[in-house]
């Protein structure tokens, strides 16, 4: 017997740095070479290699992803995902951030991953209204995890409380 989706998708208060998962996805930015926020984070604990496997991808479009190792990480892998700038979500934001957890949930497929975990994408110095991106990223993944029931865990692991409880209530809503 399958798993209902709540028992599937969880929202944590964690540094997703530290999550023993198969893959995290990183919020990166269209160079893929680092930057601040959960970016640095991840490249920081990752190390140096991460970074020189990064540079050999040639960038990301906003909205699509890459996938590397996870080298000094708890995970196999990162997926790399370039999320929009919130612009007051005149420019195809919403699209834009549905993509990014579409084309993070179509690498976790391919490369037989079971268990992911996502940090709220565009939320931090993106200005993306947690709110707002928190029912994007998880209605997508819903109906991501209602097709494909190979992956087994999509874990949301918010660093800023606000941003937990945003996801918290988008989760809740959603069941």
């Amino acid at each position: 017997m399958t798993a209902s989706l709540r028992e599937r998708i969880f929202v944590v208060a964690a540094d997703i740095t530290k999550l023993p998962m198969d893959a995290i996805v990183n919020a990166a930015n269209n160079s893929l070479l680092g930057g601040g926020g959960v970016d640095g984070a991840i490249h920081r604990a990752a190390g140096p290699q991460l970074l020189e496997e990064c540079k050999t991808l040639g960038g990301c479009e906003t909205g699509g992803a890459r996938i590397t190792r996870g080298y000094r990480l708890p995970s196999k892998y990162v997926i790399h995902t370039v999320g929009p700038v919130w612009e007051g979500g005149i420019k195809g934001e919403p699209e834009l951030l549905a993509a990014c957890h579409r084309a993070s949930l179509a690498l976790a497929l391919e490369h037989r991953i079971r268990r992911l975990a996502f940090p709220a994408i565009s939320c931090g110095a993106y200005g993306y209204p947690a709110r707002h991106a928190a029912k994007i990223a998880l209605g997508e993944t819903a109906a991501f995890l209602t097709r494909h029931e190979q992956v087994e865990e999509v874990t949301f692991a918010c660093f800023e409380e606000e941003t937990f409880w945003a996801y918290e209530r988008a989760l809740n809503a959603l069941f």
